[in-house]
């Protein structure tokens, strides 16, 4: 795709709601697209909302094989300013002047584009001061990190195109013809699996701004449900959080749309108990994994290939083994480098971090963070996230954090669904969990969080991981006091 797009009659590739581009007219609009740009600059940053100048631009630079760093809506100024620095970035493309203003008084008004709607704005950089940058590299997504400044992984289009083409082989039996994007097209994920790979399959990709899905890093509104509905999309991906909203929300009444085929779900650990869920409502849901490292999928459930626990088999483009310590090693397509790091083969094997197991069929299992396992006072070694899981399998608990390094068991903070959910019924969902748990996973005590692990006070991820190193920091103190008290209700 990094050198062709179909050219289809009569069928929309791009809507957003407000307009929409079709297959026969793509081609030469991102054309235009992309010598306007390549002839303003050399490294750009794309910092917009979802929808079609969004996607114009971005495919610009992906055919053009120029380097683009797309700016998560959820960073930070602090954080927008180091990846622009960092990348050495000459050229911001934005759907909001405002905001380029605000980030420094270095950038200069270019103009704005008769193809994507964004406004172009550029800053002298010196040459000499600009970041080397891996050869091939297209895209630098910046990994939003536990801890720290956010890092660039810098990835290749061929990488992309790979990919896509993976995602789109795996679906093609379903005849996928609308899909729906939630997530922010800065994500990773979304943009592969929601721009890329629906292009290939020759979809009608559906790019509703947040104005229109209510969807915002304070977490989604009620809009989300009505545009789903009216949209009546084939396919989404969603993070855990958004899964969980849409069944308690089907539970409650709300129809799921009949048309719904494919609804993959990762960017973190998914409860069995919510799958289950998922599936007696009547969502389409198939777990998968990947990583920005990795160019994002890895592996994927498929209507013809799954298994309930596992998070698939590898896609064509990717191998998979497990490392003698556990660790989950992937290589086929992995990242050029860090920026500011030394380059490394882009078909190098990439330890990943994350712990797992593959059964016979090779089915992959992924059970943890390596760096989060802890060794508890007798021992034997923990994975937090497995125990975690299991305590969220309950309706009542949205987040859990477990906790046991060099303690005789493990404690746990817990977040709630919401504010009427008693002490009882908490007890109830630790009670449930540890029946499921050996002996020395089990937790014995623990404490309503003080706040809820959200996005917006830094103690959880934008695909929903939790912030461990800033949640113990900020409430360590309460996880060692349960070692010396009762529960705390």
């Amino acid at each position: 795709m990094a050198a062709v797009l179909p050219q289809l009659k009569g069928r929309v590739a791009l809507d957003d709601g407000r307009q929409s581009v079709g297959y026969h007219e793509l081609g030469a609009r991102v054309a235009e697209e992309r010598d306007w740009l390549a002839a303003s600059g050399e490294r750009f940053a794309l910092l917009a909302d979802n929808g079609i100048g969004w996607a114009i631009a971005d495919l610009a630079l992906h055919t053009r094989e120029l380097p683009c760093v797309p700016l998560p809506g959820f960073f930070t100024a602090g954080q927008m300013q180091h990846a622009l620095d960092d990348a050495g970035v000459d050229c911001l493309l934005t759907d909001d002047p405002r905001r380029a203003r605000e980030l420094s008084d270095d950038w200069r008004t270019v103009g704005v584009s008769g193809r994507s709607g964004l406004a172009l704005f550029r800053r002298r950089l010196d040459p000499a001061a600009r970041p080397t940058l891996p050869q091939g590299t297209t895209k630098i997504t910046y990994t939003s990190g536990s801890t720290g400044q956010p890092k660039g992984v810098c990835l290749a289009a061929a990488q992309l195109d790979a990919i896509a083409r993976s995602l789109a082989d795996a679906t093609r039996a379903l005849d996928i013809e609308r899909h729906l994007c939630l997530l922010p097209l800065a994500t990773l994920l979304e943009n592969v699996a929601g721009i890329y790979a629906p292009l290939l399959a020759e979809a009608t990709c559906l790019l509703p701004p947040a104005s229109a899905t209510g969807m915002s890093y304070a977490g989604p509104d009620a809009r989300l449900l009505g545009c789903i509905a009216e949209s009546r999309p084939q396919s989404m991906v969603l993070v855990p959080e958004l899964l969980r909203l849409l069944v308690t929300a089907a539970e409650r009444g709300w129809r799921v749309p009949d048309s719904l085929q494919f609804v993959a779900v990762g960017g973190a650990p998914v409860s069995a108990e919510l799958l289950g869920r998922a599936g007696r409502v009547g969502l389409p849901v198939f777990e998968g994994y990947g990583l920005s490292e990795c160019a994002s999928v890895v592996c994927l459930n498929t209507p013809r290939a799954q298994r309930r626990g596992s998070v698939g088999r590898p896609l064509p483009h990717a191998r998979v083994r497990i490392g003698d310590d556990g660790q989950i090693m992937v290589s086929g397509v992995t990242t050029l480098g860090y920026l500011g790091a030394a380059p490394r083969r882009a078909d190098d094997e990439w330890a990943t971090g994350d712990l797992g197991e593959i059964d016979a069929d090779g089915y992959l299992y992924v059970r943890g963070r390596l760096g989060n396992v802890y060794i508890t006072s007798l021992g034997r070694n923990v994975a937090p996230e497995w125990v975690e899981r299991e305590i969220v399998q309950h309706p009542c608990v949205r987040h859990a954090l477990v906790h046991g390094e060099a303690r005789p068991h493990a404690v746990a903070l817990v977040v709630p669904m919401n504010d009427g959910v008693s002490s009882a019924d908490i007890d109830e969902a630790i009670g449930a969990a540890n029946t499921r748990l050996p002996e020395y996973a089990q937790v014995r005590r623990w404490a309503r969080a003080p706040e809820p692990f959200a996005l917006h006070n830094g103690l959880l991820t934008s695909n929903g991981r939790l912030r461990r190193a800033a949640i113990l920091q900020r409430h360590g103190a309460l996880l060692a006091s349960l070692y010396d008290h009762a529960v705390t209700g």
